[in-house]
């Protein structure tokens, strides 16, 4: 019976570039040289580094311990030694440098001892949960999200599907579905294991309609091991179905509130990719230390798909690709919809790297110069989260944060669908990641100010109860004086009259016996 589809609103048809890399079997990465292993591969805190220079570590050896609920541990991805641990330029937007350790690798590829479980339906969630943390796992969608995190969420939540997202929506890109096609049962069995951590039964895994080699293996395995509560459900192709809350809406029909998750609407979502390398980590004993990376564009001589280790400079994945062509002009980190520019190629891969795009001169857009927005609303109309980007263009320009804010700004997920059809090539993505970038500033400095007004309301309230203790001590100082000054005038008294009493009785005595010696004359 055929799975029921919804349509959400929006989205491109985009040209897809797949066949550039997705005509090779993938192969295995040549170690490099040397590993540069970023200490943050999450979105959470750097892991805590627990190798010293000099020392010799083996392939899937712990080399960093998460730090927090968000971080993600760090494991060698090939032995040799620790040639330092320092600051050195990561992928990220930004450009800026980050804590990393070096390995010059030793070529040998000594793999630290590891031991799988075969039987984890006898494990309870938790001890599965502390397996898969343990191991590093993260999503490989691009989130970066600990996996961990997902499969625990809570118990004042009801899951009731798991979604594999095996739509891999963006151009260029075809890692994901490479995977599907030679790694079905183990994409089938991470399946498996999630549900029974979750302890749930049903799946649902979404891909593509252009995929039809990935979608034809994976419902294989599920028909040779009578898999009937997992689902393999093709999708139309379309700009960006890969994104979690356009694929839970084409699966489910389910929209995910603003400010929600998808777990508080019964369902957890991961990529294919994490739950491959869930299944290596519990049932292999293999923490994540590589992972399949699309190597493509029209400027290099040979894309393909690479299994690479993680923390390898992209510099020896474009040696092994043929090098580059002649007209290359751009290096890009991810695709040409979501991805960003790097300046150089030692830049090493981590683990949310899915591509490697390396664009010619052809490729790249003309430069035009922006015009005034003539509000046709196009816009609008191809937005996935029904969204207006004009108005957000206009409020974002206008600095107007908290009408841009009314308006759902952070619902956007930056999918570019809306520069491309902008026809007066304004950067709306670019004004919206600058309009959230400015709210999140003005945000964490009104809760500084509020933190700073907090921390002197609690110094002047301190300084009114230090105040009131010092007089209230002073108070019940002086009427300790009172009191011990009356008790002295009372008791002085109390001596004065017994001195007079004595004096007294003293006369009286002194006065009796002069008339006695008196009477006797």
């Amino acid at each position: 019976m055929k799975h029921r589809l919804w349509d959400y609103n929006g989205g491109l048809h985009l040209i897809g570039h797949k066949s550039l890399s997705n005509t090779r079997k993938p192969l295995a990465a040549t170690i490099p040289k040397e590993l540069i292993i970023p200490l943050s591969q999450s979105i959470g805190h750097p892991a805590e580094p627990i190798v010293a220079q000099g020392q010799r570590v083996l392939k899937g050896e712990k080399i960093a311990q998460s730090v927090g609920v968000l971080s993600a541990s760090v494991h060698a991805s090939s032995s040799g030694i620790v040639r330092e641990i320092t600051e050195v330029v990561v992928p990220h937007p930004s450009g800026l440098k980050a804590s990393c350790i070096v390995i010059d690798t030793d070529g040998l590829d000594e793999e630290a001892p590891s031991s799988g479980l075969v039987q984890y339906e006898k494990l309870p969630p938790s001890a599965l949960v502390s397996i898969i943390q343990d191991a590093g796992v993260v999503g490989l969608g691009g989130a970066a999200f600990p996996s961990s995190i997902k499969l625990n969420p809570g118990a004042n939540r009801t899951i009731k599907t798991l979604i594999l997202n095996g739509a891999e929506c963006e151009p260029y890109i075809t890692c994901d579905d490479m995977l599907m096609r030679d790694q079905a049962l183990a994409v089938i069995e991470g399946a498996r294991i999630i549900l029974h951590t979750l302890g749930i039964k049903h799946c649902l895994i979404g891909v593509e309609d252009n995929k039809p080699e990935a979608i034809q293996a994976l419902k294989k395995v599920c028909d040779e091991l009578v898999y009937r509560n997992i689902d393999v459900v093709e999708v139309p192709t379309l700009y960006p179905t890969g994104g979690e809350k356009q694929l839970i809406k084409i699966l489910t029909g389910d929209e995910i509130p603003v400010g929600k998750i998808p777990a508080d609407i019964g369902i957890v979502c991961h990529n294919v990719g994490t739950a491959t390398a869930i299944f290596q980590a519990v049932m292999g004993g293999k923490p994540l230390i590589s992972r399949l990376i699309t190597v493509t564009g029209n400027g290099i001589h040979q894309p393909q798909n690479l299994e690479v280790p993680i923390g390898t400079p992209i510099r020896d994945l474009i040696a092994q690709c043929g090098g580059y062509t002649d007209d290359a002009a751009r290096l890009v980190m991810g695709g040409p919809m979501m991805g960003f520019a790097l300046p150089n190629d030692d830049i090493p891969v981590v683990k949310a790297t899915n591509s490697i795009l390396v664009l010619a001169q052809a490729d790249l857009p003309a430069s035009k110069q922006s015009l005034p927005c003539i509000r046709c609303g196009k816009c609008a109309e191809v937005c996935p989260m029904d969204l207006l980007p004009q108005q957000l263009y206009w409020y974002g320009r206008a600095k107007n944060n908290e009408k841009a804010q009314a308006y759902n700004l952070f619902d956007c997920i930056e999918c570019g669908s809306c520069d491309v059809v902008c026809p007066s090539h304004i950067p709306l993505v670019q004004y919206f990641r600058a309009t959230k970038s400015a709210v999140r500033t003005a945000n964490n400095e009104q809760q500084k100010a509020d933190n700073a007004r907090q921390r002197n309301d609690a110094h002047l309230l301190r300084l009114e109860q230090a105040k009131a203790e010092r007089a209230e001590r002073s108070r019940k100082k002086k009427a300790q004086l009172e009191d011990r000054k009356k008790s002295k005038e009372t008791i002085d008294a109390s001596v004065e009259r017994a001195k007079n009493k004595k004096m007294a009785r003293t006369q009286e005595s002194t006065n009796s016996s002069d008339t006695t010696l008196e009477n006797k004359s």
